[in-house]
């Protein structure tokens, strides 16, 4: 049997996000025998060779008990905060002791999403977590959900544990959820529905299959975050799979049954490039023609002649989409133009454009060195 692309022989470092209903149950404490059977499993992967990184949700619906706080500490910012940092201590702890148990130190990291959206601090991170790996060890990861606002969150932990993936150098993630994986429509409510076992290309026919929402009302995480958190990973390098973890020894079971959906990584990038990939915040957009659009695809620059509109408030530097005439996105790159000066020039062809401008023009509204195809 060909092994799994997540396997300890195939994926030397492996993410594993736990979300917030597996781990915690509706009363507010831990599933602690649930949680030692999936350190068990983690135990074995680092026994065969694997390394491990967990992404662990938790500390705002454990806080929240603790606190007395209504539902579940998301009635307010303020008390989804006070949650977090109240549960985030018990939630450390009780993946330190697991993990002991076993001989494996545990390590905790806590990130917003500025941390891994500028590249310096992108940079840091990473630097940390390759550590901590070379180390033996296993970090433990969670949002700084008790210092992080609306404004600057990655809003679930699927998303967060692609770009984890990202930074460590991880050639797999596995986000362990309540369903087996994506569905041809919601199993809930369709009883032909039927599961998608592997995925090459994140198109509108599989968006289509997904809702949002979270099915326990404790996470913040649907399907839809998982195919984001999917094209983030699979941008990067890394496999992605979607399986249940309802089970005692979710990933013991995942290796036997290879139950599950998994996202096919694409080639994988370089330094800079990889970032852009993974990047969930972008200052604009700009619209291309089909012409443009094809040219990109066989690693031209993005230049204005091909341009028909922008969109959104960007200087030159920061981070733009480039979409089709249909929408969808087919690069990211830093814009060699602020939005005005984009606006003024797009369809123009290079040798008209100083003229518009008054000063030299730039070869291209995106270079082709500064810019990744999605």
């Amino acid at each position: 049997m060909t092994p799994s692309p997540l396997s300890p022989a195939t994926c030397p470092v492996l993410v594993v996000k736990v979300g917030s209903a597996l781990l915690v149950a509706p009363e507010g404490k831990v599933r602690r025998e649930w949680l030692a059977s999936l350190v068990a499993d983690i135990a074995a992967r680092i026994k065969a060779g694997q390394r491990i990184v967990i992404v662990s949700s938790g500390a705002i619906a454990l806080g929240a008990r603790r606190l007395g706080l209504p539902k579940g500490g998301r009635a307010s910012l303020e008390d989804a905060q006070a949650s977090a940092a109240t549960g985030q201590i018990a939630l450390s702890q009780c993946w330190a002791e697991l993990l002991g148990e076993h001989g494996i130190t545990a390590a905790q990291m806590l990130v917003t999403l500025d941390d891994l959206e500028d590249r310096r601090r992108f940079l840091n991170a990473s630097a940390t977590l390759r550590r901590l790996i070379a180390l033996d060890v296993v970090p433990v990861i969670n949002e700084n959900d008790s210092v992080a606002t609306e404004e600057i969150r990655f809003g679930d932990n699927d998303r967060l544990a692609a770009r984890i993936a990202q930074a460590a150098g991880a050639g797999g993630v596995v986000l362990l959820s309540d369903v087996d994986g994506l569905y041809t429509a919601n199993p809930k409510n369709d009883p032909d529905a039927r599961l998608v076992e592997n995925v090459a290309r994140i198109d509108a026919r599989i968006r289509s299959m997904a809702d949002g929402g979270s099915a326990s009302g404790m996470g913040s995480g649907g399907m839809l975050s998982k195919l984001e958190a999917a094209r983030i990973a699979t941008s990067a390098g890394a496999h992605l799979a979607i399986a249940n973890g309802t089970h005692d020894h979710p990933l013991q079971r995942l290796d036997e049954s290879g139950r599950c959906t998994v996202f096919t990584a694409g080639k994988q990038g370089k330094g800079r490039k990889l970032w852009l990939a993974g990047r969930m915040t972008v200052r604009g957009r700009i619209i291309v023609d089909a012409g443009a659009a094809e040219a990109l695809a066989k690693g031209s620059s993005l230049l204005p002649a091909g341009a028909t509109a922008i969109e959104g408030r960007f200087t030159r530097g920061d981070v733009i989409e480039v979409a089709n005439g249909s929408g969808e996105i087919i690069a990211r790159g830093l814009s060699e133009y602020d939005a005005a000066d984009a606006a003024r020039i797009i369809g123009l062809r290079s040798d008209a454009i100083a003229p518009v401008l008054g000063y030299a023009p730039r070869s291209a509204l995106v270079h082709r060195d500064q810019m990744v195809l999605l």
